[in-house]
């Protein structure tokens, strides 16, 4: 994601589904002035905390900020998340809405793939617990029409490859 958004004049982004404040420390590293840091998960948002960032609990679908008030909004992995186009819509539009005319949406997703393959999400907590979370694939098609009927005309499509096969998908697309 990084790739696609690095170099571009940002002064104000937004980190939608920021999680652990990642992204955060990547903005500040490239000098962006105003960072926010958006997540629906407490625990999450406790976790990034310690980055000393602006965070704030929030629902990418309905997003707590004026209209035009970002340059970027970076989403890494949380468009799977979205269990319906309608919601992947809903998420788009928002982005749109509070992205800056020519402001850009870079976001990733777990490529579509994924789904013909069986693959899942997990992870593996501290205390050594497996833990498997929902994924709710969106075909390359559905990212597209999303984004356009949004007002937002995608500039780039990147799928990397792991094992020469696609891993994930990274979008970016700038509000016309």
């Amino acid at each position: 994601m990084e790739a696609l958004w690095k170099g571009l004049p940002v002064e104000r982004a937004l980190d939608v589904g920021t999680g652990t404040g990642r992204n955060l420390g990547l903005l500040a590293a490239e000098g962006v002035t105003t960072r926010l840091g958006l997540d629906r998960s407490t625990a999450m948002l406790k976790r990034a905390d310690a980055r000393r960032e602006r965070l704030i609990l929030g629902d990418a679908a309905a997003l707590p900020f004026a209209a035009e008030a970002f340059d970027l909004l970076l989403a890494s992995l949380m468009a799977g998340d979205l269990p319906e186009l309608s919601d992947l819509a809903r998420f788009t539009r928002e982005a749109s809405r509070v992205l800056r005319r020519g402001g850009s949406l870079v976001y990733s997703d777990f490529h579509p793939t994924w789904a013909e393959r069986s693959w899942q999400r997990t992870f593996e907590s501290a205390d050594g617990r497996k833990w498997r979370l929902p994924y709710h694939p969106h075909t390359l098609d559905d990212h597209r029409a999303a984004l356009d009927r949004a007002a937002l005309e995608t500039v780039a499509i990147e799928e990397p490859l792991l094992d020469e096969r696609p891993v994930l998908v990274v979008l970016r697309a700038v509000k016309r």
